[in-house]
């Protein structure tokens, strides 16, 4: 049942990361009905953040072409430089607030109301985002000038609250200041690529690499799983967005939100 466990989870890490629906709200949520056997605590949390790295490594892949300059035309490859400026400067603000209030967060908010919550609110905003009146000025990843890309960053220090989603954060700030559902996406894959080394960095020098066997077996399996669910969930995600809207992404954050808070507090009464 380990593998199990570990599978399942690794396959929620990997279709939620991208949408904007919250992998690691998922992942806290279901680990009560999968748990993940280790040596404890410290290795629950070491795999539920370690399992996003190889679903980083699926962006990467599937976006090569876009993302190495040295796989452009010579004449895309100073933009895409640039682009990397870019996506530097909006992972900063992130970058910041993590190293302050990391610690106070996870102890504070990584509970199921915090997180059914955050899922709500989240919801409610995809919708209301998505009916306001869209005035598409950045077409593609290219348009997006630097103050633009910044400010995406400040919206996607929301996802420091468990439930909110860093996509849903970067896409909802996107499109609010302008781009289209598109570049939105993009922008938000692509800025996961700095922001999710990063926290694998931070987990393995916070955990280290002292795992048991059965530990590393189940990063190895998590990690796989993880890496192919999560490269098929952005090519559907990259097709879907093409002629739908965020709202249903919406719809499904409130109808669980919903079910979250009526579980929890039925099991109080």
């Amino acid at each position: 049942m380990v593998y199990f466990n570990a599978t399942v989870l690794a396959i929620i890490e990997g279709l939620t990361e991208f949408l904007p629906v919250s992998s690691t709200g998922h992942m806290i949520l279901f680990e009560n009905f999968f748990p993940i056997a280790g040596s404890g605590p410290s290795f629950r949390n070491a795999y539920i953040e370690l399992v996003q790295l190889p679903a980083i490594l699926a962006v990467v892949l599937y976006f090569w072409r876009k993302i190495w300059p040295f796989a452009q035309p010579r004449e895309r490859r100073h933009a895409t430089l640039w682009m990397w400026v870019y996506i530097g400067a909006a992972f900063l603000p992130a970058a910041v607030l993590g190293v302050l209030f990391k610690e106070t967060i996870e102890q504070k908010l990584f509970h199921d109301v915090p997180i059914a919550l955050a899922l709500l609110i989240g919801g409610v905003l995809l919708i209301v985002v998505e009916r306001r009146r869209h005035t598409e000025r950045y077409a593609t990843v290219g348009d997006i000038p630097f103050t633009i890309a910044v400010g995406i960053g400040f919206f996607q220090c929301l996802a420091f609250l468990p439930g909110t989603s860093r996509s849903a954060a970067t896409i909802i700030g996107a499109l609010l200041l302008g781009t289209s559902r598109a570049a939105a996406a993009e922008f938000s894959f692509f800025l996961a690529i700095p922001t999710m080394f990063a926290v694998a960095a931070a987990t393995l020098h916070e955990y280290g690499l002292v795992f048991s066997t059965l530990e590393w077996s189940l990063l190895a399996l998590g990690s796989a799983v993880s890496f192919a669910t999560a490269y098929a969930a952005v090519a559907v995600l990259m097709h879907f967005i093409q002629g739908n809207v965020f709202t249903w992404f919406g719809v499904y954050r409130i109808v669980l939100g919903g079910i979250v808070l009526i579980v929890h507090f039925a099991l109080r009464a």
